[in-house]
């Protein structure tokens, strides 16, 4: 056997360890109730961290001029399912939100924090998992500290304020110069089209990898390596990247979402948005697990070589 037919065997079998890890811890707990739980904190959440991105953009220029370059990008937002009002709204209460408002919103934008945290603890293991009759929650079996989840989940996911306005200066940026590729901006075509996916894509996918690298090794339980955090980051935020790229799409198909509800378009479009909440946070919290596992793997060393590796070296 050679030296590279060795290595992609190896790798094989890493790849293997690290799915029937991930598939064993999420065989074990309920990954759907700890995504329910997740959405509800961000739920709360959700907005008023776009308010704080969409406010810092108007530290340097103004409430105006941020306004009006939020708003060319509305054009980017499908109109089909309405969401372009909300969209306006947002952007005019976030450009001028002020300094005691700013500073209130970050109250609720905690609240995403402990909602990682406690759902992540719930996909945690127990450090004794021999007695499943012990009635102590598994939070402060695996760590006493854990009496203060909510808190210490608010104040790590606080410490990323810091990110937000480079991350929405970016997105104001790059995606101001997709406003031209857009049917509305003068574009249209396949290639504008292919150009706007590959960019935008690109844009949120390294975006976002940094905070879900800080939110996986310092919200969440547990300590992580900094390089697997950092890898594990990347890789959620590339299906998270894909998934936001998804409910773009999903706000182009004109469809009555109020039908379900007799008519009600209010109540249709929060429960579609909250089951998007729901999806996108099982795809955040599958990731944390994954790299929980990578982690564990990377700590005990790579797998020994097989009898047939051996024989062939």
């Amino acid at each position: 056997m050679t030296a590279a037919g060795g290595a992609r065997g190896r790798l094989a079998a890493e790849l293997r360890g690290l799915g029937s890890g991930v598939g064993r811890r999420l065989a074990e707990r309920d990954l759907a109730a700890a995504a329910a739980t997740m959405t509800y904190y961000a739920a709360i959440a959700v907005v008023p961290w776009l308010l704080l991105a969409i406010w810092s953009t108007a530290w340097w220029s103004g409430a105006d001029q941020a306004a009006a370059r939020w708003t060319e990008l509305r054009v980017l937002v499908p109109p089909d399912m309405g969401g372009r009002p909300s969209y306006d709204a947002l952007v005019d209460a976030g450009t001028h939100l002020g300094l005691l408002a700013g500073l209130v919103v970050l109250f609720p934008a905690s609240f995403y924090g402990e909602g990682l945290r406690r759902a992540c603890l719930s996909l945690t293991p127990p450090s004794d998992p021999a007695d499943p009759a012990d009635p102590t929650d598994p939070a402060e079996r695996s760590d006493p500290a854990e009496r203060f989840t909510g808190w210490r989940g608010r104040l790590a996911m606080l410490a990323l304020v810091v990110l937000v306005p480079a991350m929405a200066a970016i997105v104001l940026v790059v995606f101001g110069r997709l406003v031209p590729l857009s049917p509305e901006g003068g574009g249209g075509g396949a290639l504008d089209l292919i150009v706007r996916i590959v960019v935008g894509f690109t844009v949120l996918w390294l975006t976002l990898a940094l905070p879900l690298a800080w939110a996986f090794s310092a919200v969440a339980p547990g300590s992580l390596d900094v390089r697997v955090a950092l890898v594990g980051g990347l890789v959620t935020s590339s299906f998270l990247a894909g998934f936001l790229h998804g409910f773009q799409l999903f706000l182009a198909i004109p469809i009555d979402v109020g039908l379900p509800f007799g008519g009600l378009g209010v109540v249709g479009g929060v429960v579609a948005v909250g089951l998007w909440l729901y999806v996108l946070h099982t795809v955040v919290l599958t990731g944390w697990v994954v790299t929980q596992v990578l982690d564990e793997r990377v700590r005990v060393g790579p797998a020994p070589p097989s009898p047939r590796e051996q024989e062939g070296q």
